[in-house]
């Protein structure tokens, strides 16, 4: 499906979108959990693939990567990481909330990210969630994905 050129132009603009993210002050394992439990909520098998792999080869551990699911009831998370992934939940949820992100959850973001780290997480939903709709739309299947493979697309 994106084996032509218009799709190699988007793509490209795609992957320089997401450097400039993963180039931001929002830490690298906040990132990768944002972008892990977003793409698990919405059934991306190949970006869960490609967070729980990229997140493994930046040191992440295990236990925390397999209770990202479960994040409310585990005790591995700081509250800097429980807020950002209220947010990437929340952020990633808007059908299911008339209200999008509560209160809450955007004062907790607020207390515990500096301005340029918030813009950074914000984008970051909001390309993860793009990126789990083209892969889930086009049927991208999970399992081949090995860290750094998409970097010759960035400048």
């Amino acid at each position: 499906m994106f084996d032509n050129e218009l799709a190699a132009k988007f793509g490209k603009r795609f992957a320089n979108a997401s450097m400039v993210i993963r180039q931001s002050p929002l830490p690298l394992p906040i990132q990768e959990l944002v972008s892990l439990r977003a793409s698990q909520i919405n059934g991306c098998g190949f970006c869960t693939d490609m967070h729980t792999k990229d997140a493994t080869a930046a040191g992440e551990t295990s236990v925390r990567l397999n209770l990202v699911a479960a994040w409310r009831e585990a005790t591995v998370f700081t509250e800097a990481e429980r807020a950002a992934l209220a947010l990437a939940e929340e952020g990633t949820r808007l059908a299911d909330a008339h209200t999008g992100v509560s209160d809450e959850t955007w004062a907790q973001v607020r207390k515990h990210y500096d301005e340029d780290q918030v813009v950074a997480l914000v984008s970051l939903v909001a390309l993860i969630n793009a990126a789990n709709r083209m892969n889930v739309i086009v049927r991208t299947p999970a399992g081949s994905y090995e860290p750094g493979m998409f970097d010759s697309l960035t400048n």
